[in-house]
């Protein structure tokens, strides 16, 4: 029902004219709701790493995934340290101009087809000084555009891969404040998604000690069912009842590593969830890598439209979920 209120919202947009304007949302308690104070929870789908897949980040494929896929936002994955070579384009820290250009070629087909927007800081380690410059960049070319939603650190993961460390929750916290400062100097208003340690699993270390000071605020909870399970969920579970806003700004149905089978029962028990407890969630990833993860071939064209003969099995799957 809370999911109907709101496409009604944007189909009287679409009606009266009004196709680039979405309501401002902001943050209630563990809810992300709208002007009107109705709960919003949207399903979405995230574009795979822009350094890897550049071709799909056009206008033309961000209208197909709204238009024919029914994706309520879309999420943009700049990704940070991926190193150039012959496989794929630059990374942001080897190119910031790119990395630029590329989140603001989805932002701008997003807010002209009138849907949110994440843009995703798609790293792994800590970068503070870039991604203090990216998103004060980003936050000043779309200053009161309530289309977009800051995520500022997709998966915090090991600052020593060697023995496997991760970076602790007081380490990702230190640097989301200075991101987050960076964003309220000139956002004042707009959705910021924190980071939260061990590739955004554990939730429960930031309610134990999350940050304060700031207004809409959402933690980040990322799934892949084939090895995330009911453990996982209990943390989510936890983390809202001491009050944290959660989006799952990235998911998927087969193992953590991309590969594996669909894993449908686990998948169906996450959904089931997520609209139990109105978060939103974004389904990873369009890219055409031969694995599970990846929704097309290569056969796809960069632009759309996609035919099913384009669509890998998991392509299919989500097509059918949102």
């Amino acid at each position: 029902m809370k999911r109907a209120l709101f496409l009604l919202s944007l189909l009287c947009c679409i009606a009266c004219g009004q196709k680039n304007d979405v309501e401002p949302l902001h943050v209630e308690g563990t809810k992300l709701v709208n002007e009107s104070g109705q709960v919003v929870q949207m399903k979405g789908m995230s574009f795979g790493w822009n350094c890897l897949w550049p071709r799909f980040y056009n206008a033309g494929a961000v209208k197909h995934v709204i238009d024919d896929w029914k994706a309520e936002f879309v999420r943009a994955a700049v990704g940070v340290e991926l190193r150039a070579s012959e496989n794929n384009s630059p990374c942001y820290l080897d190119d910031p101009t790119f990395g630029k250009e590329s989140a603001c070629a989805i932002v701008d087909a997003a807010i002209e087809n009138g849907v949110y927007v994440i843009v995703d800081w798609h790293a792994h380690g800590l970068h503070t000084e870039e991604a203090v410059e990216f998103f004060t960049y980003m936050a000043s070319k779309y200053q009161g555009v309530p289309n977009v939603i800051y995520e500022i650190w997709n998966e915090p993961s090991y600052k020593d891969h060697i023995n496997q460390i991760d970076y602790t929750w007081a380490e990702i916290k230190e640097y989301s404040l200075d991101v987050i400062a960076a964003i309220r100097a000139i956002e004042k208003d707009a959705i910021i998604v924190v980071g939260t340690p061990r590739w955004s699993q554990n939730v429960d270390d930031a309610a134990d000690d999350p940050i304060l000071g700031y207004e809409n605020l959402m933690y980040t909870l990322h799934f892949y069912a084939g090895t995330h399970k009911e453990w996982l969920r209990a943390k989510g579970d936890y983390a809202m009842s001491k009050g944290l806003a959660l989006f799952v700004t990235e998911c998927g149905g087969m193992n953590a590593d991309g590969q594996g089978p669909i894993d449908d029962e686990s998948t169906r028990d996450w959904i089931d969830w997520m609209e139990a407890n109105d978060i939103s969630y974004a389904f990873w990833s369009i890219s055409d890598k031969e694995e599970t993860c990846s929704m097309l071939y290569p056969t796809a064209t960069s632009e759309g439209p996609w035919a099913d003969e384009d669509l890998r099995p998991w392509g299919k799957y989500v097509k059918a979920k949102l």
